[in-house]
């Protein structure tokens, strides 16, 4: 592990790698007009029912290779060929929308409806995408782009904070517009809230740990004393910090972070507990180790005079159920599932009604045939 973006995955363009995450698309979209000079990039615009991917979710196409991916199967065949349709058109600013009833016209089982935005980009976009690039480091930007008889227009909208409610297109990931002067609009929330992660220790499963979070849409501050089992450089989700006292830097960590606690050093484990416990704004406290070594870290907290509400939060020993082997990347897939868990229980409706309930839908539902009950 030389770099951060090998431990991250960085979209790569070579051999496999455009299996790779495609995590920060405006960059990589950049680099292919650099090595191929035109890319067309593929939405998933809006999703009724059910859909191998969430609304948002996009790839890239480049004339012989591609980028990401949008769930697979029939729908990414066809969007596939229809972007390197696009590609072949003369027009450098060409784009389309296409709309799939998955189970009737691609004989998919999920059986929602999705509404795909394809469009092009050439190298004359490259202002745009380096802008777009920039903007997406921020929460408050959406990148608005729209189809009409001229061609494809695109602008970076940056609201007012205040008007984050306000705005259809700032609530949601994206929003497409079928306008009643023939205009198709999408707005694109630009950049992600991605929970915070603060991970100590290098050692074998925080290694292992670090290559499954390279998957995930999570921000990874990753500490340790030891320089050598350390990345050389950070990245953009990726912070690494080479702390003499690991424990002195758990006071910049921001608020609602996930720690995660798994030094070479049993002592250092503990100061690190206490003083995550002592801050009282954590959104997660994981302790590897044994049960036996929970409970004499809860009596220390305990008689170092953490209350009993304090030392329920730490979670040890870490992982989901019923998984017991101690192969480092098996350790790591599991508390990386239990991760999964907490962040899933963080953004639940608070009503919890039928959210699910389209997604063994067949295509014949309400929100499939556009029919209102």
């Amino acid at each position: 592990m030389s770099n951060a973006a090998s431990v991250l995955g960085e979209p790569g363009f070579t051999g496999g790698d455009w299996l790779d995450p495609l995590h920060d698309w405006p960059t990589a979209a950049l680099r292919s007009l650099q090595s191929a000079g035109v890319v067309a990039r593929i939405v998933v615009a809006s999703v009724r029912g059910s859909a191998p991917r969430e609304a948002g979710t996009c790839m890239l196409v480049e004339p012989n290779r591609q980028f990401g991916t949008i769930g697979g199967g029939h729908l990414e065949w066809k969007a596939i060929e229809a972007a390197r349709n696009l590609l072949q058109r003369n027009d450098p600013r060409a784009a389309t929308v296409q709309r799939f009833v998955l189970a009737t016209d691609l004989a998919q089982c999920c059986g929602g409806v999705v509404e795909l935005w394809i469009e092009k980009y050439t190298r004359t976009d490259s202002p745009l995408l380096a802008e777009t690039a920039r903007a997406s480091k921020s929460t408050t930007a959406a990148l608005v782009s729209e189809i009409h008889d001229t061609g494809v227009s695109r602008r970076i909208v940056r609201p007012l904070k205040s008007s984050m409610e306000t705005d259809p297109s700032m609530t949601a990931k994206t929003l497409l517009e079928h306008c009643a002067d023939g205009t198709i609009r999408l707005s694109e929330r630009l950049g992600q809230r991605l929970p915070h992660i603060w991970l100590f220790g290098a050692g074998h499963v925080g290694q292992a740990l670090t290559r499954v979070f390279a998957e995930l849409p999570v921000h990874l501050c990753w500490i340790d004393s030891r320089k050598s089992l350390l990345p050389l450089t950070s990245g953009d989700r990726l912070d690494v910090v080479c702390a003499e006292d690991p424990a002195a830097t758990v006071a910049s960590a921001p608020a609602r972070t996930h720690f995660i606690v798994m030094t070479h050093s049993h002592s250092l484990d503990y100061d690190l507990c206490r003083a995550i416990l002592d801050r009282g704004d954590a959104a997660w406290v994981g302790l590897i180790g044994s049960k036996s070594k929970a409970a004499r870290f809860r009596s220390r907290l305990a008689g170092d005079g953490l209350t009993e509400a304090s030392i329920a939060t730490l979670t040890s020993p870490i992982g989901v159920d019923r998984i017991d082997s101690k192969i480092p990347g098996v350790i790591a897939v599991s508390v990386a599932a239990q991760l999964l868990q907490v962040f899933d229980r963080a953004t639940e409706p608070a009503t919890g009604v039928a959210v699910a309930a389209t997604d063994h839908c067949d295509g014949d539902c309400n929100s499939c045939t556009g029919k209102v009950s």
